[in-house]
């Protein structure tokens, strides 16, 4: 009974590899993966009302979600015409693709510009004349404005013939 069970299982596992080619039995382990993967997101995406999911999100994030659910439908969609034999780059779901692609990019951009610094002006003002300050300096320059006025009276009367 045993030795049956045992040749039944070679028996169905040469039947599975007969059915496809070996060289792509590591692409279609990972592609069924990546499917069961795929399943259980959208599971647990349609789990939740989508009400409940936009209350949850301010308008940054529900266009980001929107853009993702339609993104990954139409990319399921790219799939289905793969395995239907149809060349998608020749279907109108490729323009597609590449319309959600750009709000995609301008949702980036305002996630960006939404991380980006800014500048406050005053604060910078304040650095800039506190890091010039030098409180050494200004005492010195009324001084030096002072002595060159005496260092002038004092060429003016050497340049001056002496009157005897």
């Amino acid at each position: 009974m045993a030795e049956e069970s045992r040749m039944g299982k070679m028996a169905a596992e040469s039947r599975s590899l007969e059915d496809y080619p070996y060289e792509i039995d590591e692409q279609l382990t990972t592609f069924d993966s990546s499917v069961n993967a795929v399943k259980t997101m959208l599971e647990k995406l349609m789990s939740m009302s989508r009400n409940d999911q936009l209350e949850k999100l301010d308008p940054l994030d529900q266009a980001k979600l929107d853009l993702m659910s339609v993104y990954t439908l139409n990319s399921l969609f790219w799939m289905y015409l793969v395995t239907q034999g149809i060349n998608p780059r020749e279907h109108g779901i490729k323009q597609e693709l590449e319309r959600i692609r750009t709000y995609m990019n301008r949702v980036k951009e305002i996630t960006d510009k939404k991380k980006a610094a800014r500048l406050d002006k005053g604060a910078a003002s304040r650095f800039l004349r506190n890091a010039l300050f030098d409180p050494e300096s200004k005492q010195p320059k009324k001084a030096a404005s002072k002595k060159p006025a005496d260092a002038t009276s004092d060429i003016s009367n050497a340049k001056r013939p002496k009157q005897s």
